[in-house]
Formats: C-alpha cells, sequence, structure tokens
C-alpha cells in the first residue's frame, strides 16, 4: 500500500505520521523552504512530551508512472486547481481532496480526470514550530475525519480507504453528500475565522462581547439559510445553531474561544491561513446571495 500526501503543512504532516506509524508506506511531495527543513532535519513531531521522526519518504517532483493506492491532497483551496493540474496526468487513480471546498466536484474532475476524485475532510489541527509538528486529531464526538464519494456511493476504494483510517486508529465517517457536508462546515468556520480578524485582540476575542454577539448571529443567520437551501443540516448536531437563541450561544462561544481546544484547533488554522479564509468568506457569502435570489428571498440575509 502506497500513500502521497500532497502537502507538507501542519494536515499533510499529521496524516503522514499516523499513517506511517499504522505500516503503510508513505511519501510526501512538498517544496520550498518546508522540503529543505524536511530534508535536513526529517519529519519530527510531538508524542507523548518526546520529539520523534516519522518515516516518510520525501519527494518535490512526481512522474506520471510513479503510481500511488491513494493521493491525499492536503493544501489550500487557493491552491486546489494548480494541485489537481499537476496530477492530471499521473497515473494514480484516486485523489483524495482534504481541503475545504466551495467548487463543484465535476469542476474538479475535468481538471483531475473523471472519477478520480475522492472528496474528504481532516478532523485535526496544530502547528508546526521551530520544525516539529504540534499537532493532533481532533475528539471524535467534535469532528472526525470524513469522506463520502461524489456519487453517494460506498465502493471498493472507499471501504479501502476506512480500513486504512480504522487500522491507523483514525475517528471516520463516510457519508453519502460531502459537498452538503463542506458547506455546513464552511457556515460555521467562516463566522469563527472572522472574530478573530475583526477583533481588537484576536487572542483575547473571548472577551469581546460585540464580537461574540455578532459571531452568533452569523452561525445562526448561517444556518437557517443552508436549512431552507439544503433541506437539511449535515452533521445533524450543528442544527444546534438553529435552535438555540443567539444570547445563549454568544455566551457558549465566550468559552469556546477562551478554551485551549480554541487555541490548537481553532485560532492557530485561522490565524495562518487569513488569506484562505477571506476568500473561502466571500466565496461562501457570494454563494448565500446568489442562491437568495434563486429561492426569492433576496433581502432577508446580510453578508457583513
Amino acid at each position: 500500500m502506497r500513500i502521497l500526501i500532497y502537502g507538507a503543512g501542519v494536515i499533510g504532516s499529521l496524516y503522514a505520521v499516523i499513517f506511517s506509524n499504522a505500516g503503510y508506506d508513505v511519501s510526501i511531495y512538498a517544496r520550498g523552504p518546508r522540503l529543505e527543513k524536511l530534508r535536513s532535519k526529517g519529519l519530527l513531531y510531538l508524542e507523548n512530551k518526546n520529539i520523534k521522526k516519522a518515516r516518510v519518504k520525501l519527494c518535490s517532483k512526481l512522474s506520471d508512472t510513479d503510481i500511488y493506492d491513494f493521493i491525499f491532497l492536503t493544501v489550500r483551496n487557493d491552491q486546489l486547481k494548480k494541485a489537481l493540474t499537476e496530477l492530471r496526468t499521473n497515473k494514480s487513480k484516486c485523489i483524495v481532496t482534504m481541503v475545504n471546498n466551495l467548487f463543484e466536484y465535476q469542476e474538479l474532475e475535468k481538471i483531475a480526470g473523471m472519477g478520480r476524485i475522492l472528496p474528504a475532510f481532516p478532523g485535526a489541527g496544530g502547528s508546526i514550530t521551530d520544525d516539529i509538528l504540534y499537532a493532533s486529531l481532533t475528539p471524535r464526538f467534535i469532528q472526525l475525519t470524513t469522506f463520502g464519494e461524489i456519487t453517494g456511493v460506498k465502493t471498493k476504494r472507499s471501504k479501502y480507504l476506512a480500513k486504512i483510517f480504522k487500522k491507523s486508529k483514525i475517528p471516520y465517517k463516510e457519508i453519502r453528500d460531502m459537498y452538503k457536508w463542506q458547506l455546513c462546515h464552511l457556515a460555521m468556520v467562516i463566522p469563527i475565522a472572522d472574530a478573530y480578524y475583526e477583533a481588537v485582540c484576536p487572542k483575547k476575542v473571548g472577551l469581546e462581547k460585540n464580537i461574540l454577539q455578532k459571531t452568533a448571529k452569523r452561525l445562526k443567520r448561517n444556518f437557517i439559510f443552508l436549512k431552507k437551501d439544503l433541506g437539511e443540516i449535515s452533521p445533524w448536531k450543528l442544527n444546534i445553531f438553529i435552535v438555540v437563541p443567539v444570547k445563549i450561544l454568544a455566551f457558549a462561544l465566550r468559552f469556546l474561544f477562551k478554551s485551549s481546544f480554541s487555541d490548537k484547533f481553532m485560532y492557530r488554522h485561522s490565524m495562518k491561513a487569513r488569506s484562505e479564509m477571506i476568500g473561502l468568506h466571500r466565496e461562501f457569502y457570494k454563494y448565500m446571495l446568489e442562491r437568495l435570489i434563486l429561492l426569492g428571498f433576496i433581502g432577508i440575509i446580510r453578508t457583513d
């Protein structure tokens, strides 16, 4: 079993470590300063207060005949199409896109090739500091590694991917509609990222009552819209943003933003991926506006 991790950031590095420790043949595709650091030091990561080095291979070039059972694409949204273009002529049959994404999957298949994309999303977070990976999987009750075929039908390769996650002890869930799931995920993470960007002190956003109130209203607005547009929220637990009053949501956000979970899985990513999140903000609210016009609800929603 050969696995290629295309992208050596936090997510790609963490899954590379986990797959390697599970006994898989893992390679990481990297470039620039990150590649040089990996070449000189190896993939270093923290485990049980000890710094360890992962057993992974490095590559900066990928030939058309270099075949992998699965290629995990762990790049930013604004790098996705370029990465798929690079992979277009490679003969590997399955590209697992672990990316925040608003593109229609059919649009991505036109770039990479029909039937090659298997949409997914990581359940992980952390940071790379002084060339050491400080990252972990998110608690299973918060977010699982989620995936599913574009067709919504379980296939031989999706079942095999589930086996890889199981062997690697990665909590996972296979679902029918990844595009719907990703829309709901963005409806949640975009207001949270916006809160950091609008705060006087992002690290202490939990103390800014006006930001908490605004974020709670945005979350509720986004999910009310998606409920009308999609007919259901995925996963179901995110309906909490519809049923819970704004004041209670704001109160809960205060404690969330002040937690160690927020620092590791929300704050660090939002601040490092600011340009990506701002772009996703723009695209998500553009999608909302277009859908509202189509549905005849224009005037109901604001994107500020």
